[in-house]
């Protein structure tokens, strides 16, 4: 049996346990988001985002469908009325990624605290990784990826990476029914497909991924 060094060892548990999964084509990724029906019913109606959404502040997108089901409460919570499924440029998303900084210091990946909050205010977007969730959104022992976008990177999501964004609410609600009265079979099977995105090499480096 071969051996596997310690350090190599270690490094795939974490590349396994922060792994981005997500729906996919060849060049394009799903990420979710939601919003207060007058923002969100006029994104998927038109397309794009309404003048509403404020291009100067910080948006996060979330490739799990589950993470977001967790975050807006099955699409329940106050102001994150209407889910939407945003289709985006996988360039963009990339770049996006490129282009962050993680949300948190991280001691051995960033010399100080000092050198980590200099990269953070300078950074286009940002990586923080929380525990992916079950159709019962309890926490699995994997993360999924929050990307928050601010500045450029906000403005080239609204205007140049956006390919269409859906309201998926009622897919939200419909699985939610299901889990509620225990048919976890088909709430299971309604799920959007996630698979390990295939990250090219280098771009999470700087991550320390």
């Amino acid at each position: 049996m071969a051996c596997i060094r310690q350090g190599t060892h270690a490094g795939i548990v974490a590349e396994l346990k922060h792994r981005i999964r997500a729906r996919y084509t060849d060049s394009t990724v799903i990420v979710y988001q939601a919003y207060a029906p007058e923002i969100g019913l006029s994104a998927a109606r038109e397309g794009r985002f309404p003048a509403a959404w404020k291009r100067d502040r910080m948006t996060w997108i979330k490739p799990s469908f589950l993470w977001m089901m967790y975050r807006c409460g099955w699409g329940a919570k106050e102001g994150q009325e209407t889910v939407l499924a945003v289709e985006i440029t996988r360039e963009g998303f990339e770049w996006a990624l490129e282009h962050a900084c993680l949300s948190h210091y991280e001691r051995g990946l960033h010399s100080d605290r000092a050198a980590w909050n200099g990269q953070l205010k300078r950074a286009s977007a940002r990586v923080q990784w929380d525990p992916d969730r079950d159709v019962h959104l309890q926490p699995l022992p994997y993360r999924a990826l929050q990307l928050g976008l601010v500045g450029e990177a906000t403005h080239r999501y609204a205007d140049e990476w956006t390919v269409s964004i859906t309201d998926i609410t009622g897919l939200a609600h419909e699985i939610h029914g299901y889990v509620r009265g225990g048919d976890l079979d088909t709430a299971r099977q309604l799920l959007p497909h996630e698979s390990p995105y295939p990250v090219p090499d280098g771009v999470l480096d700087h991550l320390g991924l």
